[in-house]
């Protein structure tokens, strides 16, 4: 992995490193879509929103980076630089014969509908497929999540089955779609050294 988590830059976006230095803004940001994410991630517990919280968590995906496990982005707007708009993460980074990690992101529900996450998300992807020399992310998605389902449709991911009670979200067992993305021109020979 390269030494420090780079910036990443679309045309629309900026997509930052997590640091601690951001707990309110992602504060913020969690708080704004309460409601919005409910349904798609786990019961919040009781320091979750707290800012104390959001410092521990985002200093706890720095050290990710450094120990070569994960990346978290914080998508933020040039008219709006210190405002978190969304997320995307790569965790579980396995090296070996695997050479993979896990996808996941959330955007604020306020900028649906305007291609922002696609585009954060092919950014992403290029870094992981390059910079970071993965050859499968994968994404899972809760099968009634139609807008995860078609952004990663539109992304190349394709379907590899549904797991049954995957995850404990919202207070209960939810099956998910899961799906992947394979680095097509991947080259293994290091792998074979």
């Amino acid at each position: 992995m390269p030494t420090n988590q780079p910036v990443l830059t679309t045309s629309r976006l900026q997509l930052l490193p997590a640091a601690g230095g951001w707990a309110r803004a992602v504060l913020a940001y969690q708080q704004r879509n309460r409601a919005h994410f409910a349904p798609w991630e786990p019961t919040p517990g009781g320091m979750f929103y707290t800012e104390l919280f959001w410092v521990m968590r985002l200093r706890q995906r720095e050290l990710d980076w450094q120990e070569n496990s994960g990346a978290m982005f914080l998508l933020v707007q040039e008219q709006a630089p210190q405002q978190v708009i969304g997320t995307v993460t790569l965790s579980g980074i396995t090296r070996g014969v695997f050479q993979a990690c896990y996808l996941g992101y959330s955007l604020d529900q306020a900028y649906e509908g305007q291609g922002l996450m696609r585009e954060a998300l092919e950014a992403v992807i290029a870094f992981a497929f390059g910079s970071l020399k993965l050859h499968r992310l994968q994404a899972n998605y809760q099968p009634e999540n139609a807008r995860s389902a078609g952004l990663l449709k539109r992304l190349g991911f394709q379907i590899e089955g549904q797991a049954r009670d995957y995850l404990f979200l919202n207070g209960a067992w939810r099956d998910h779609v899961l799906t992947s993305l394979i680095h097509a021109d991947y080259d293994a020979a290091p792998l074979l050294a």
